[in-house]
């Protein structure tokens, strides 16, 4: 087990509406975020003492504080590679308070990704600098792989051919999430479920992806508290002890899609941080008992759930027509209605449901005793994740 494997917990959570126009600047949505989710850990804002974020967040740390009023901080760090990083911000403050750097970190992102620039309408402007950052941009874009829809979905064929997989299979993933969301009041397709004709008949973005195989870009923001597993104890909620939490680069990383690896349907990436979890933790994939799996698009939950151990490579559409990924299945996934139904904010929307599940709390809250829930960040890009565990 890892050095700070049980030390740390989520006590807060908080969020904005989830919307297409939020009608405010991305710094007042953080802002907003960081307010909710300290008042949900009933902690004031003069003790929050370090912030972990995403690179891509427009809304710097310096900035929060001084807008909330937060007097000093201790700790700040930042994780690249978008939504592969959504678990990361969290490893980062676990680390943090675990070894005593800082005693509350908040961990935010919000954007306004609906009514700003949208990530499927092309590449952002900085994809256009010659940076070695932004190098794999010039092997792609020529090709017209200029969205995350494209660029994945080569994966998504590639995967189809081999295994059989079809696109009803990745259909039905977005028919469950639409299920979770329509139940769930702070979903954007709250009450709004499809049926796989629906999504059959939703027009092709980028062959095979539809429509309805992509995440609802949002704007809006999210936040989370983590401190001590001991000060949790003492706060109003059951603690969401932070029992493992891991980050990967696989051979040949590039990002969305790595295409100079031999078989790039493959994901290293999540398979070294599966390793890592299980280590940390404890127990394998055996000892999960609900996943929270990112959820941009409907074929890298099918893959995650192989990469993880879950069942076999090719298997993963089988769970889902054995209803395991059902709430009364073997592994519930997804039950906010995920990036695909509740709104897509770089995974954080599903630490919080992370956090929720293992309180008793989700609106969604599967039938069965959860100790153990896995909570993944995005694929195929460079990859975490963690386990959130009641407190034992």
């Amino acid at each position: 087990m890892s050095g700070f494997s049980g030390k740390a917990a989520i006590a807060g959570i908080g969020a904005t509406e989830f919307s297409k126009d939020s009608g405010r600047s991305e710094w007042r949505l953080a802002c907003e975020a960081v307010l909710a989710a300290l008042a949900d850990a009933q902690i004031p804002v003069e003790e929050v003492d370090g912030f972990s974020l995403f690179s891509m967040e427009n809304n710097p740390e310096i900035a929060v504080a001084r807008a909330l009023g937060i007097p000093e901080l201790k700790f700040f760090s930042r994780i690249p590679h978008g939504g592969g990083g959504a678990c990361a911000p969290v490893q980062q403050a676990a680390m943090a308070v675990a070894s005593g750097v800082a005693d509350v970190v908040v961990v935010y992102r919000a954007f306004n990704e609906r009514s700003g620039h949208r990530f499927g309408s092309g590449p952002p402007q900085f994809a256009y600098a010659t940076t070695t950052d932004q190098e794999y941009r010039n092997w792609i874009n020529p090709y017209g792989l200029l969205t995350p829809a494209a660029q994945e979905a080569f994966l998504a064929r590639r995967y189809m051919q081999e295994f059989g997989v079809t696109s009803a299979d990745f259909g039905q993933i977005s028919v469950l999430s639409r299920k979770h969301a329509a139940n769930n009041p702070l979903a954007w397709f709250h009450n709004r479920p499809i049926t796989l004709e629906d999504h059959q008949a939703s027009r092709m973005i980028a062959d095979p992806l539809r429509l309805l195989d992509c995440c609802q870009e949002t704007d809006g923001g999210q936040a989370l508290v983590i401190v001590s597993a001991e000060r949790a104890r003492d706060l109003p909620h059951p603690p969401a002890i932070i029992t493992a939490a891991a980050q990967g680069v696989g051979p040949q990383q590039i990002s969305m899609s790595s295409y100079y690896r031999d078989n790039i349907d493959e994901m290293p990436e999540v398979e070294l941080v599966a390793r890592q979890l299980w280590q940390q933790a404890g127990h394998g994939q055996e000892g999960i008992d609900a996943a929270i799996l990112y959820d941009a698009f409907t074929p890298m939950v099918l893959l995650q759930l192989e990469e993880y151990g879950f069942c076999k490579r090719g298997e993963a559409k089988d769970m889902i027509a054995d209803g395991q990924l059902e709430l009364t299945g073997s592994l519930p996934i997804n039950t906010h209605g995920g990036q695909l139904g509740e709104g897509y904010l770089h995974g954080v929307n599903g630490i919080a449901e992370g956090v929720r599940l293992i309180r008793g709390t989700s609106v969604n809250q599967p039938p069965k005793n959860l100790a153990n829930v896995l909570v993944t960040g995005g694929s195929p890009v460079p990859h975490s994740a963690l386990i959130l565990a009641t407190d034992h």
